[in-house]
């Protein structure tokens, strides 16, 4: 059974979310503030967050920024009562794997819940050898990154969109490509997700991040991976 930790201070919501979640078979760990939160994600384990931004104690992005920096892979969906793009981005930034805006369907949180942890387990099963290009060799096995022999942070959406790129290395895709085939289908995001998301690689990646030599703007159209 995969257990689902909800971080959610509005009790109706999170009553709602275990109750469903329960009757789809998941486990449920709940948490009414960042701090309890946070150390139930570290403490416990689970499969999968659910993280809502406005909490006490701790923000939802100050939760997420201190675990991505102890699991780098765990899924985390961020909620939130507003509707505003650069909120989106920030939790995106910070390592989040998707973001729902209130109010929402339980029918959408169980399809983004069970996309995220699809993705972990198929990421996690595929058998692909390592990769090295540059200074940088990539284990497909193990999820794992490491540039000149040290292991780099790298989310499990960070390690997406770069297997994704390293697939369809020398091709020119679209950002709605890359949007489709990394978030989903159903995913509602824009264009500056995947600037964001280059951006952070470049920087983990690249030996001269203003200067790439692997991750290329194709302007107008998108991006383009090469060795």
């Amino acid at each position: 059974m995969e257990t689902i930790l909800v971080i959610e201070d509005d009790q109706a919501i999170a009553m709602g979310l275990e109750k469903n979640l329960r009757f789809e078979g998941f486990g449920v760990i709940l948490a009414k503030d960042g701090q309890s939160g946070l150390e139930a994600a570290l403490g416990k384990s689970p499969d999968a967050v659910i993280l809502d931004v406005m909490l006490p104690k701790m923000s939802g992005f100050e939760v997420c920024k201190a675990l991505r920096k102890h699991d780098a892979k765990m899924p985390i969906i961020m909620l939130t009562a507003r509707n505003q793009e650069i909120d989106k981005i920030m939790g995106l930034d910070l390592g989040a794997d998707d973001y729902i805006t209130k109010p929402f369907s339980v029918a959408e949180v169980l399809a983004r819940l069970r996309a995220c942890l699809r993705r972990g387990k198929m990421a996690g099963e595929e058998a692909g050898g390592e990769f090295k290009f540059g200074e940088g060799t990539v284990d497909f096995a193990g999820q794992t990154v490491s540039v000149k022999g040290k292991d780099v942070e790298i989310s499990l959406k960070e390690f997406d969109l770069l297997k994704y790129l390293i697939q369809n290395r020398g091709k020119a895709l679209s950002r709605d490509q890359i949007l489709n085939k990394v978030w989903g289908f159903d995913y509602y995001g824009t264009s500056r997700t995947i600037d964001n998301f280059i951006t952070r690689l470049r920087q983990k990646l690249e030996k001269n991040p203003d200067s790439p030599r692997h991750f290329i703007t194709m302007r107008g159209l998108g991006y383009k991976f090469q060795e």
